[in-house]
């Protein structure tokens, strides 16, 4: 059945589908814990990133803990992005319904990664160590954005191939 088509849209296929759901629940997974771990440092940086500051000044790329904190943020939602926009079109498409357009399924998920993102940070109001910011919510959902207007660009690209 994991090659079935959807009825309306036959180049989603629930193999695909489920491919995409079970990717987007581990990639949350792995957002659960890095995000809601109580953290036993909350003073000092953390090991990861002292340890890719030394590597980028070794290489000769000047990065300071703050560029590299902020620029993890926006990293580690762009698959949120990447995954959520074709795993939300596609859900819709194989329960029959049209799916929301590209710039429609982009907005979504960027609200949901801002909803997510959110619920992180007062979260972690609870949590030993962890100091939530407004600064981390704004860095997340950009890349949850970016993410989504690359899978949506590739989405566009593909369907001027298939229409041609």
């Amino acid at each position: 059945m994991c090659g079935a088509p959807a009825a309306r849209h036959p180049r989603t296929s629930l193999c695909r589908v489920r491919l995409l759901t079970w990717t987007f629940a581990a990639y949350l997974a792995a957002v659960g814990v890095v995000t809601l771990w109580p953290s036993p440092q909350s003073t000092a940086a953390p090991g990861w990133a002292t340890a890719t500051l030394d590597a980028l000044q070794a290489l000769g790329v000047p990065m300071t803990l703050a560029v590299l904190e902020a620029s993890a943020n926006v990293v580690m939602f762009l698959p949120f992005g990447v995954l959520g926009l074709p795993l939300l079109r596609g859900r819709v498409a194989l329960r029959g319904g049209r799916p929301p357009g590209v710039l429609r399924a982009v907005g979504l998920v960027t609200l949901a990664a801002a909803a997510l993102s959110t619920a992180i940070e007062l979260a972690q109001n609870l949590l030993p160590g962890r100091v939530p910011t407004v600064q981390d919510v704004v860095l997340n959902t950009a890349g949850a954005l970016l993410g989504a207007l690359a899978a949506g660009a590739v989405a566009a690209v593909a369907a001027r191939r298939v229409s041609r």
